[in-house]
């Protein structure tokens, strides 16, 4: 031991340590008619989210993508993981949201899609996750407190 004197002996004694495989091999998680499942949150709104290859079609509580989510806005917002795992037009998309109000039953449904996505097939989840849409957004309405009139708003001050 005492012949060490450098980190150059250290490795020759020691020789080149395996590296392990940090990346996971992930299966696809399908049930028995070909689809995979996820939910989506975001805010009040938890939507239960259903993909399986197809046309591209998009139902949301049994209506048209564009009959439920009128602003184009919204339906930018459903089509965002489509669109950055590079697979657009190429899956369905049954779901059903409850809760909240339509921006956030867009997101729930945008999470649930993704999720949906990333397990359907792993490989886009490295996609999915570097544009941020696996992870729940956890911003929700602050709660009101007592001797204000919202969660901050004051009452209006009277000086006399």
């Amino acid at each position: 031991m005492s012949d060490i004197k450098s980190l150059d002996d250290l490795k020759s004694v020691v020789g080149e340590a395996p590296v392990a495989e940090v990346a996971i091999a992930r299966e696809p998680v399908r049930d028995s008619l070909g689809r995979s499942y996820a939910t989506g949150k975001r805010k009040d709104a938890v939507a239960r989210v259903w993909i399986k290859p197809g046309s591209g079609k998009v139902t949301v509580n049994g209506k048209p993508m564009d009959e439920y989510f009128a602003r184009p806005v919204l339906q930018m917002i459903l089509r965002q993981p489509f669109k950055v795992a590079n697979v657009e037009g190429q899956f369905d998309v049954m779901a059903t949201v409850a809760g909240g109000g339509l921006s956030g039953q867009a997101g729930a449904v945008k999470h649930g899609i993704s999720k949906a996505l990333q397990l359907y097939e792993p490989a886009l989840r490295a996609a999915l996750k570097a544009a941020g849409f696996l992870t729940r957004d956890s911003r929700v309405v602050e709660r009101k407190k007592y001797g204000k009139a919202k969660a901050r708003r004051s009452f209006q001050f009277s000086k006399r």
